[in-house]
């Protein structure tokens, strides 16, 4: 097939294409990073949250905690973390040097149109030498 003068041989009907391709590959980068700024720091707070929790019970025992006072600390950390916990929320078992910390937690994430609910479930023991 010859071509005349400004005639652009199998590219009839493909004019654009590159331009939606980038749309839909920046739209998809934007809804990634939307996503980003609205989890990471929910999961860094948790992260934290977990450290804290491990470090408590890791002390616990030596500081002659009760466990009362151990599911204190804990709520006063999860303060600090804006990790929205109850007391209720918070398990503490402490028997004879051993202490077992858990909790139960969510996050609702609005995503503007959907929520999204994260579940936590930190915990932490120390197993007595």
């Amino acid at each position: 097939m010859k071509c005349n003068k400004g005639c652009s041989a199998g590219l009839k009907g493909e004019h654009g294409g590159a331009r939606l391709k980038a749309a839909l590959a920046v739209g998809i980068l934007a809804v990634m990073a939307f996503t980003g700024v609205k989890v990471i720091p929910i999961l860094i707070n948790n992260f934290q949250f977990q450290d804290a929790i491990e470090s408590t019970a890791r002390f616990a025992s030596v500081n002659r905690q009760t466990p009362a006072d151990i599911q204190a600390a804990v709520l006063k950390e999860a303060k600090n973390e804006d990790i929205p916990i109850q007391p209720a929320d918070i398990h503490v078992k402490g028997e004879g040097g051993h202490v077992e910390i858990s909790a139960d937690y969510s996050v609702t994430v609005n995503m503007v149109l959907y929520q999204w609910t994260l579940n936590f479930h930190p915990s932490a023991k120390n197993n007595a030498l």
